[in-house]
């Protein structure tokens, strides 16, 4: 299993249910137009993540917001 999951649920509750399961998240973002990108620190934290979420697990394409890289130079 990956170690990413998109979920339909905001930044703020998969950060809070992650700490209720000691899942360590590596990366967290918002997705447009709703629902949250996150990657675990290990396979084994997501799939416990995957199955607290059961449905909300988003599956398919999702779109991702633009990155831009903030560098001082």
């Amino acid at each position: 299993m990956s170690r990413a999951l998109n979920i339909d649920a905001t930044v703020a509750d998969v950060t809070a249910m992650s700490v209720k399961h000691a899942a360590i998240i590596s990366a967290i973002e918002p997705l447009l137009p709703r629902g949250t990108r996150v990657v675990f620190m290990n396979a084994k934290d997501a799939a416990t993540m995957a199955q607290a979420y059961g449905s909300r697990v988003l599956s398919g394409a999702v779109k991702r917001a633009p990155w831009a890289s903030r560098r001082n130079i």
